[in-house]
Parts: C-alpha cells; sequence; structure tokens
C-alpha cells in the first residue's frame, strides 16, 4: 500500500453532478458513461496504474471503483471523488474472481479506527516486508493492531499476493551483487516514483522497503 494523493474529480464528473435539481439527483445506479469512465481513467492516472491496497497493475479492464466507506453505510459519500479509489479484480455483475482479495473482499467492512488507508500519508508505515513476499503489520505497537486487521480484511497475504510480491521482489534483486551502493541507492529511490508515462512498478512499496531495509545504509 502506497499514500494516494487525491486530484481534482473530472469536470465531467462535477457537471453532471451539478445538474441535480427538483426532478432529478445523481446517483450512484445513474451513475454509467461517459462520467463513469471519466473518473475511473482518473483514478488509474492518481494511483500509477496500481491496486489501492494491494499494488499489483491494473487497467481498467481489471479493476473497479473502490469506495473506501462503502455507499451501503455512507449513501451520501457514494459519489464523493474524495471517497473513490480502484482496486484490482475487475467490475463483476455477479461472484469477483476467486481467490478474492483487497476491494471485493473489503466488501462492506469499514472501521475508521482498524482500516488503514492508502489515503493516510503515513500508511506506508504500517506494514514490513519480508523476502517471501509477506507483508507484516510494524512493529509501532500503536499502529500494529490496524495493521494486522488491514491485512486480514483485504486479504493482503493470500498466497496469490505473497507469490506475486516474492516474484516481484526476486525480479529486481537479480545482478544487484554488481551494483554499487550510490547505485543501489538511486534504484530504491526510483521504485518511489512513478515511470514516464506515470505508472508505477507493481508492487513498488514492497520492493523499496526491501532495498531501503537490506540494501541501503
Amino acid at each position: 500500500m502506497r499514500y494516494i494523493k487525491k486530484s481534482d474529480e473530472p469536470e465531467s464528473f462535477a457537471a453532471w453532478k451539478e445538474l441535480a435539481n427538483e426532478d432529478w439527483k445523481p446517483s450512484w445506479k445513474g451513475f454509467s458513461k461517459p462520467q463513469k469512465t471519466d473518473v475511473h481513467n482518473a483514478l488509474l492516472q492518481e494511483q500509477g496504474f496500481i491496486c489501492c491496497y494491494c499494488g499489483m497493475r491494473i487497467t481498467k479492464e481489471t479493476s473497479h471503483i473502490e469506495h473506501l466507506k462503502p455507499r451501503t453505510t455512507y449513501p451520501d459519500l457514494s459519489l464523493e471523488y474524495n471517497n473513490l479509489l480502484t482496486s484490482c479484480q475487475g467490475e463483476s455483475e455477479e461472484a469477483p474472481p476467486e481467490p478474492v482479495h483487497c476491494g471485493h473482499k473489503k466488501a462492506k467492512w469499514y472501521d475508521e479506527h482498524l482500516i488503514v488507508s492508502p489515503l493516510e500519508v503515513n500508511c506506508t508505515d504500517f506494514f514490513e516486508y519480508n523476502g517471501d513476499g509477506e507483508i507484516l503489520p510494524t512493529e509501532d505497537l500503536d499502529k500494529q493492531y490496524a495493521a494486522e486487521t488491514t491485512i486480514s480484511r483485504l486479504g493482503l497475504n493470500i498466497p496469490k499476493l505473497m507469490a506475486m510480491r516474492r516474484e516481484a521482489i526476486d525480479g529486481v534483486l537479480l545482478g544487484i551483487e554488481e551494483l554499487t551502493d550510490e547505485e543501489i541507492q538511486q534504484l530504491a529511490q526510483g521504485y518511489a516514483q512513478p515511470d514516464a508515462d506515470g505508472r508505477y512498478t507493481p508492487f513498488c512499496t514492497a520492493i523499496a522497503y526491501i532495498f531501503n531495509q537490506y540494501f541501503v545504509a
């Protein structure tokens, strides 16, 4: 999980909501193209095309618009752009693909005291990673329970995600022995930034953590 800095909502989305009158109110049920497509694309861009929770690569086809605060519990926030993210596992009118994780697994759950939100500037401080691809709660006792709960509620340590993180970490560690300390540091810093197309490396937070923990002085 990495911090997501929200941008302004798409103009088309704002304009659509401003059409509200006595006879018509914008609603999630009536939210469709082109406004929904514009919002989905904007969310992908501001997240650097990685899932808001696990950090895997996502596209419009392999992701869904996620409500941080569930719309069933917080209906007034269903069209609030600052409550919208995009999570992996695409939109499905039926059951999401197995194994379920991230936004679909979180479903209607939300506890402001126990969820670690990617909209929190310090969200990365709640987690640690190891070379096996496992995400772990921090040793900070004040953050530990929220981290443990979030990992469990989002299914962030299911075998599928652990294997994907492990593969991503192993891939970037190949040939690292040939690099100087300065080059390793530059490489680690690079994973904190998107590429020229605005895309982050999948699982960049886990990769950066391993670099900083074990290779950067």
